[in-house]
């Protein structure tokens, strides 16, 4: 008998039209599509074309109306500021459509851009679903970016309008965003019509005059907007991600697509029902929050939790714990970096004994690779399944994870279980032919894509075809590598350009991670590849000890040495490690391997505009002096 997920999955390929059409209706429609799939322009597949809805009817006003006014809509959860709110449906109905109101009185229409600026708080969601209901595109650019990078991304997008908070709050200090928004607009060729202002009282902008809009006022006197249709295959948004020539490529997001494979996956995926708290503790201005803090749970009904803080240091390792139970979250999903940083400063699990995790069900994590002993840490402390699934920016849902909804697969530590239903993952050699099971390659997706994720780059279509269809022609170039085991469970062991060649053998650092990770000593860690004269290229591994740790850094270096060869063998040529405080990392949880990588092979490094920390450089470039690497940075 074929089981739930196979039957999905299966139809899913064979029938993609059925399949994605039975999903479709989930989602209200005001006017129906022509075709599930057209393929007319292939490689280039649209979905859903000829229908038209809008997405925040769909996430707000269908609630309301259905009977969910008076529920959470939204739970605002602020340890750095000591506040918290929650927002029915019904209240966050009206904020939208006056907000909408106050950017339609800018003059925003369908189809205009519209850059978003802020912090996590709860009007960074109003101004996302305010865009959406006039049909115009926004694009949210994370707060605290520079102001260069600000200046590009408004020459790309060229926004009518831009919508930012007055300050963002990080542990310890204030983030003042109006200065990096002035500067951003005296740099870019585009200039924005006016700027919408949200003051938050931690930090108030000087505003200019003719220009700048202040939110509260605006919104006392706003005229409420009703949603505006819009074709299935129009953009709902674009969302900025790093490219290769350091111009950052925007990705966009159909309107149709996006809201059926959103809607899909919250019951499928995630498991969860109408009315369930679902907590993403990331950021509006990735894609995790674009798919999981505000679109998913609010198209499903959901309580969404809008979280201004840290894992650790607001005010402790506990933080999490607190959450859960204060506002009754079922499901959890984070990146692994917030776990690791919850075990560095918790090893023994002091904190989650003072709070109670019984409403949750599942934790999922994505964003970065979850290393084995992490997944177990949380696995024995938290006492639910643990879920690892893989997705990107570009796809905007899981390529691959375990769909507790439709069926819950045994856990393999290290893997993000299966394909889900809609994607043909497979295995190409440096041949473009499929390899055997177990062995290493390039991961693609066999297309069509599914639903929901990218169509093109924002006026960039040449170069989303060169970056990610030219390569492997008939499939979607992932930039992972990895492997599927016999039992059809998926790998992602690193990034392509992080697969090391020593003395010919292609190894992945991601392997050599998880055999550190395995030290009871170590929280965290990292491998890259040094030039070599000899071999190639040498590994070279950063560790970061749990919290308490009191031994010679030598004497742990030497028994990470061993472990790596007694796992992996000599071919590794793992011969070097050194201890330090922290990773460098992006403001979403994501190692800067590349970066460490450059510092090693004494190459001029630019500190990385996403970086969260740019203090943590120095440390890395005084551990590399400190074994004969690396030299000073350009800046």
């Amino acid at each position: 008998m074929t089981s739930p997920y196979q039957a999905a999955h299966d139809r899913s390929l064979n029938d993609p039209e059925g399949f994605w059409g039975d999903a479709a209706k989930d989602i209200v429609w005001t006017k129906p599509w022509d075709k599930v799939l057209d393929d007319s322009n292939a490689p280039l597949y649209r979905w859903f074309t000829g229908g038209e809805l809008n997405t925040c009817y769909n996430a707000v006003d269908r609630h309301v109306e259905g009977g969910r006014a008076e529920q959470a809509a939204i739970i605002y959860d602020s340890p750095i500021t000591g506040s918290k709110r929650t927002i029915t449906y019904a209240d966050l109905q009206d904020q939208v459509s006056r907000f909408a109101g106050v950017l339609k009185a800018q003059g925003v229409e369908k189809g205009d851009r519209v850059i978003i600026y802020m912090p996590m708080i709860p009007e960074s969601v109003v101004a996302m679903l305010a865009c959406a209901r006039l049909g115009a595109v926004h694009s949210v650019v994370f707060g605290g970016f520079a102001a260069h990078e600000l200046a590009t991304r408004v020459n790309d997008a060229q926004p009518k309008v831009i919508v930012a908070a007055s300050c963002g709050i990080e542990p310890g200090r204030v983030v003042a965003y109006k200065p990096m928004v002035d500067e951003a607009v005296k740099q870019a060729a585009h200039k924005p019509g006016k700027v919408v202002i949200f003051q938050r009282e931690q930090c108030k902008a000087d505003m200019q005059d003719g220009r700048d809009v202040d939110w509260d006022e605006a919104m006392k006197t706003a005229e409420p907007a009703d949603c505006v249709p819009v074709a299935a295959t129009d953009p709902l948004y674009i969302l900025y991600t790093s490219g290769t020539t350091g111009q950052p490529k925007g990705v966009v997001r159909d309107t149709g697509g996006h809201a059926v494979a959103l809607k899909w996956t919250m019951n499928a995926l995630y498991d969860v029902q109408p009315g369930d708290v679902y907590w993403a503790a990331s950021d509006v201005g990735w894609v995790v929050g674009h798919s999981y803090i505000v679109y998913g749970p609010l198209l499903h009904g959901c309580t969404t939790i809008v979280f201004e803080g840290k894992p650790v240091g607001t005010p402790d390792a506990g933080t999490f714990w607190r959450v859960i139970e204060e506002h009754n979250v079922k499901v959890l999903f984070t990146a692994p970096t917030a776990f690791r940083a919850i075990r560095r400063d918790d090893p023994n699990g002091e904190f989650l004994k003072k709070y109670s995790t019984k409403s949750l069900t599942a934790l999922y994590l994505a964003g970065e690779r979850s290393d084995p002993e992490t997944l177990k840490w949380a696995e024995n402390h938290l006492q639910v399944p643990v879920i690892d699934h893989w997705w990107q920016t570009e796809t905007g849902w899981a390529i691959c994870g375990n769909p507790k909804g439709l069926e819950l697969f045994p856990v393999k530590h290290g893997s993000p279980t299966k394909p889900m239903p809609g994607w043909n993952v497979q295995v190409l050699g440096e041949d473009h032919k499929p390899v055997p099971p177990t062995q290493i390659g390039a991961l693609v997706c066999k297309l069509p894509l599914p639903p929901g994720t990218l169509p093109t780059l924002w006026n960039a279509e040449q170069r989303f075809r060169d970056a990610y269809l030219a390569d492997y022609p008939g499939y979607y170039k992932t930039g992972d590598a990895g492997f599927i085991d016999d039992d059809g469970y998926v790998y992602v062991m690193t990034r392509t350009d992080d697969v090391i060649n020593v003395a010919g053998h292609r190894l992945s650092t991601g392997a050599m991670e998880e055999v550190l990770a395995m030290h009871p000593d170590v929280a965290e860690c990292a491998v890259i590849g040094v030039a070599d004269e000899l071999k190639g290229q040498a590994p070279l591994g950063f560790v970061c000890l749990k919290s308490g740790v009191d031994r010679p850094d030598e004497e742990i270096v030497k028994e990470l040495v061993k472990l790596v060869r007694d796992e992996i063998g000599p071919v590794a040529a793992f011969k070097q490690a050194v201890v330090v405080k922290r990773l460098p990392k992006t403001r979403s949880g994501k190692i800067l391997r590349g970066t460490m990588q450059k510092m090693a092979d004494n190459t001029e490094v630019k500190v990385p505009p996403t970086i969260d920390d740019p203090d943590i450089l120095p440390e890395i470039e005084e551990a590399l002096e400190g074994i004969g690497l690396g030299k000073k940075r350009s800046g």
